[in-house]
């Protein structure tokens, strides 16, 4: 039979794809960093070939080493799979889930789900990472995190998505705005240079600049925020308006702040939804999960 590497070899090849440093890579796999060479040197020897360049400062990937690579992450994350099997059969909803969240979703509906979460599924294990939409869909496609929760519309590839509820997006202004007290704004009369938006890479930006009067309107404003809070904060100051996440007003971003909040005339809505792999075998799990988070929004609304 032919002699094969194995998953634990693999491992210490992706984490040193990963890190490109042998002592990043050990303390990523939580092993001394004669463990992971010595591992690197014995899968070398199973393959026949060179995976690695070494030097004084870093390490490089030859050629075939970057290919190989490439191909463990897909192994790693199949034998990920069968690991989800055996769990499944044994009770639904239990172990882990790695669960990633963008930075204008996470802190508005995470402390609303998280209770609520942990006593139906006592079971059940997340683990949480905030980040924005792109970086959260590329840890999606290599295995890193199993579900996103994520604002759309947003180019999901092949990814499945379940929308989960739609959320409004409410006109800011300072209170002594002229547009303060209006019931509804017409977002075709708005002066575009008033709006602040977030940073490039936010998703919230593009889906801001969807229902601007100029929808080709793409370059940078003089003023913008890293976050929502920022934002906020920019509007109570005067400097400008901007749409906001009804998930965040109810979860109190504005309180206290000098702050007026009006709805457009033409509803802007973005919706939340939650994707994740359609070869994964935890579909069941995570259609449960979906279902659980709109169960608790509907009771909200």
């Amino acid at each position: 039979m032919k002699r094969l590497p194995t998953l634990k070899q693999l491992q210490y090849l992706v984490a040193l794809a990963e890190t490109r440093h042998f002592r990043r890579a050990a303390e990523l796999c939580f092993i001394t960093q004669s463990t992971l060479s010595a591992g690197i040197r014995d899968l070398e020897s199973v393959l026949e070939v060179e995976v690695a360049e070494r030097t004084n400062r870093q390490v490089l990937l030859t050629r075939v080493g970057e290919r190989i690579a490439e191909k463990a992450r897909e192994l790693l994350r199949d034998a990920e799979d069968v690991m989800d099997i055996a769990r499944a059969s044994r009770a639904p909803m239990t172990g882990e889930i790695r669960l990633g969240v963008i930075p204008t979703i996470g802190p508005f509906f995470l402390p609303t789900v998280m209770p609520a979460l942990r006593a139906r599924f006592q079971g059940l294990k997340l683990y949480l990472r905030e980040d924005r939409t792109l970086q959260l869909l590329s840890r999606l496609a290599d295995g890193e995190l199993d579900l996103a929760v994520i604002a759309l519309p947003f180019d999901t590839g092949d990814f499945r998505v379940e929308v989960l509820f739609e959320d409004e997006l409410l006109l800011a202004c300072a209170r002594n705005h002229p547009l303060a007290g209006k019931e509804a704004i017409d977002l075709e009369s708005l002066d575009i240079d008033q709006l602040i938006l977030l940073e490039e890479g936010h998703c919230l930006r593009d889906q801001t600049l969807e229902f601007c009067p100029d929808r080709n309107l793409r370059t940078s404003s003089p003023f913008e925020a890293t976050s929502l809070h920022t934002l906020v904060q920019m509007v109570a100051a005067d400097i400008g308006v901007a749409l906001i996440p009804k998930l965040a007003v109810d979860a109190s971003i504005t309180n206290g702040a000098n702050v007026a909040l009006a709805r457009t005339k033409m509803p802007a809505f973005r919706q939340i939804g939650v994707a994740w792999r359609s070869s994964s075998l935890r579909t069941q799990d995570f259609q449960t999960l979906t279902r659980f988070f709109r169960e608790i929004f509907t009771r909200l609304s």
